[in-house]
């Protein structure tokens, strides 16, 4: 086979987590992305700051710094343990904590920008039209916000997929529960199986260039019918 079973089971477990993480990320990231959006507060600068720490952070903090959150003398992991669920670390769950941080920024700021982009007019109108503030965000806003939201996902997915260093950290390398992808190319490096983790990088740049291409043939159709 070209890829053995533990490859499949590490790509499966790859797009599991990601498909959940951008699930979470939208619903999370919207309405995070619609208050930068649309506030003029001193705490937007701050915030923005925050939102966008993970893409200049070394992916090894946050994951350290999560470690100890959601470890046993954390506040996370004292928390989950009082609720009887135990500790996150090294679980699939915790996986899927560490990467909604990871991703945060880029599902929010695509769709900041998208939100940025409607400007004030087509509120004004709906508000002159007694259109309720919800009823504006959910058949007005978003329609016209659509291509960000798109963005916002392909994204958020593709980079899910591409973590390492915060999978590592609070994930470990258990088989079938959190080796991912790119811990399994690791590992197959680290046991000098070089051809294995040809194959396995070879449809990681596969999959990365597909969905670029994706991303950028969406973005030049909506600028050519814009």
């Amino acid at each position: 086979m070209w890829l053995s079973s533990d490859d499949l089971q590490a790509i499966w477990l790859t797009l599991r987590l990601a498909g959940i993480v951008t699930a979470i990320l939208f619903v999370v990231g919207t309405p995070v992305a619609w208050w930068l959006a649309q506030t003029s507060s001193r705490w937007k600068g701050p915030i923005s700051a925050v939102v966008a720490l993970p893409l200049v952070l070394p992916p090894s903090v946050l994951g350290f710094y999560l470690l100890l959150a959601m470890g046993p003398s954390g506040p996370v992991g004292q928390f989950t343990q009082a609720l009887g669920i135990g500790l996150l670390p090294f679980t699939f769950w915790g996986l899927v904590i560490a990467s909604v941080f990871y991703s945060f920024p880029f599902m929010v700021q695509p769709v900041q920008n998208a939100f940025e982009t409607i400007g004030t007019r087509p509120l004004e109108v709906a508000a002159t039209l007694r259109a309720s503030p919800l009823d504006t965000f959910f058949t007005v806003v978003l329609p016209l916000a659509a291509p960000g939201f798109l963005t916002a996902g392909i994204l958020t997915f593709a980079h899910t997929v591409g973590e390492f260093g915060v999978v590592l950290m609070i994930g470990g390398n258990i088989p079938d529960l959190t080796r991912v992808v790119s811990v399994q190319i690791y590992d197959h490096v680290e046991a000098m199986e070089y051809a294995d983790a040809h194959r396995l990088s070879a449809v990681m740049v596969a999959f990365s260039f597909a969905v670029l291409l994706a991303l950028y043939v969406w973005q030049h159709r909506g600028r050519k019918e814009t």
